[in-house]
Parts: structure tokens; sequence; C-alpha cells
């Protein structure tokens, strides 16, 4: 009996897509824009073409590979978890060889491309980065500490570093001012959602602050360390790395952030954590873009 060419490009479409979703592409896709703007940031001109292209491909390829990795290691959690249970592996889209194969061939490519068309050091940078995401944070600190998410951000933070090296082969001080804010953002990010899934968490055994330590004690925290992020995230402006467009706009951005984090930590609920994290996302992100236009049109 033959298959129908229709019912064989569903099947493939299926399949690119289940593999798609194992990479995380909303997470990779922020990851991804933040080395972008290392890269510009990095030059007072324009990145060049193949330069940027060859970044841009193989952070993300690496980025990629390490949330598959992230799946692979913890796919019966994913299970039990009602965010993560849908996932490609535990609905078993894709069986845990294939996630491995996939993985791997992904990686080795993403750090292929940086290592010949970028240079050794952004390649060497990146498979750091991809062995303290899918390694340090996912095996060893994720499970054993409620501070995982402070330490492991780290991680997290490395993009801008990448995107500066690819284009100067060297990490700057600008960089890791980059770097910083990252990381200083991560805390309250990540625990604004633990929050709402504390129970997901618990009922997993994972030793996430809400579920160690509470909700009040959490909810401090996120209001010290969004303290530490607006203080961190006007670096740029008081070192001269930026100008007045990037002030305005961090001082706008910082104060929503601080709205909606005194809010919280003064009257908790489920609803302003969620929306709270999604503004979390929304504020990098225009954070890092005003960045960018600052750079090239500074007043």
């Amino acid at each position: 009996m033959s298959i129908s060419a229709p019912t064989t490009m569903q099947a493939l479409g299926l399949s690119f897509k289940s593999f798609f979703s194992l990479c995380k592409p909303r997470v990779t896709a922020l990851i991804v824009f933040t080395a972008i703007i290392g890269m510009f940031l990095a030059t007072p001109g324009m990145v060049p073409w193949p330069l940027l292209i060859a970044t841009t491909v193989g952070i993300a390829f690496a980025s990629g590979a390490a949330a598959a990795f992230n799946c692979l290691i913890e796919h019966k959690i994913d299970a039990i978890m009602a965010r993560t249970r849908g996932r490609a592996l535990p609905t078993g889209q894709v069986s845990h060889m294939q996630t491995m194969i996939f993985a791997t061939l992904l990686g080795t490519t993403g750090l292929a491309i940086l290592y010949v068309f970028v240079n050794p050091l952004t390649m060497w940078l990146t498979f750091a980065t991809f062995v303290g995401y899918a390694v340090i944070y996912t095996v060893f600190l994720k499970p054993a500490t409620p501070m995982n998410i402070v330490i492991g951000g780290a991680s997290g933070a490395m993009p801008p570093i990448l995107g500066w090296a690819a284009v100067n082969n060297v990490v700057s001080p600008e960089s890791l001012i980059m770097f910083l804010i990252i990381f200083a953002w991560t805390p309250p990010h990540f625990w604004a959602l633990a929050l709402y899934r504390r129970e997901e968490y618990a009922k997993v055994g994972m030793p996430m602050l809400p579920v160690t330590h509470g909700e009040s004690f959490t909810l401090l925290h996120i209001l010290l360390y969004t303290i530490i992020l607006v203080a961190v995230s006007l670096m740029p402006y008081g070192l001269g790395m930026s100008g007045l467009i990037y002030l305005v706009s961090a001082i706008v951005l910082n104060g929503i952030f601080m709205a909606y984090v005194i809010g919280l930590y003064r009257k908790y609920s489920d609803d302003l954590a969620k929306r709270t994290f999604k503004y979390s996302i929304l504020y990098l992100t225009l954070l890092f873009a005003a960045l960018l236009v600052d750079h090239y049109w500074k007043i």
C-alpha cells in the first residue's frame, strides 16, 4: 500500500515541529536576540553579513541543542508538570535516542560553524555556556539548591559576550555589563514563574525557592534582585556606553517593572505573578532594543 504525498508531507511537517519544539524556540530566540545586540554594539558600523549569519546560526544551533538536552534530562519531570507535559518527549512524538542524536548533531554543527566561520574564542565560550546550562545547571544545580537559577543564570547571561567576542575576538567590559544585566534579570524573571507554578515544582520534588522558603521569602528576593537590576541596567549610561535614548528607555522600563514587583510584594496573586513574568520578557527585549537604537542614534 503506497503512502500518498500529502500524508508524507504531513508526517514530515509533524516531525519537524516536534524536533523544533525541543529547541525551546522562544527561549532560543531571546538568546539569539541578545547575542546579536552584543555583535552590533561591538562595532561602530555594520556587522559583516557573513559573520552576522554564521554567528547567529551557530549560537542558535548550540542553544537549541542545550535546550534539547535539557528536555532529555528532565523528561520524567516534564511528564508530570502541567506546563511541560505536552512537550515532544513526554507525549512520545520523539524518542530518547532521536533526541540524543538530534541534540548532538545540532550542537556539534553549531560549534563547528562558530569555529570555522567566526573564531575559536566564540566557539569555546559557547561550548562553556552549553555545558553550564545542559550539565551544571540542569543536572547538578536545579535539583540540589533553591538558588539554582541565581548560579545557573550565568549561562543564560552569556549571549552578549558571545556576540561581542564574535566581532572583536575578545571579552570586553561592555559585554560584561550586558552580561550583568541579564544575570540580575534572571532571578526575578524566573521566580515570578516559580511562584504561580510552585505546586507543580513541589509535586516533582524540585527545590525552587517558593517551595523551600515560601511565598514571602521569594517575594522579598524578587524585590531585592529587581532593585539590583535597576542599578545594573543604568550602568551602560553611567559608564558612557550609551546615551539619553537608552537612559530614558531604561528609566521607563524599570519604573514599570518595579511597579509590578512592588504590587506583587504588597499583595500577591497568581495572576499578577503571571503578568510580572510576561512583562519581564518584554522588559529585557525592549531594554536591549534600546541599547541597539541608542548605539546608532546616540543623543
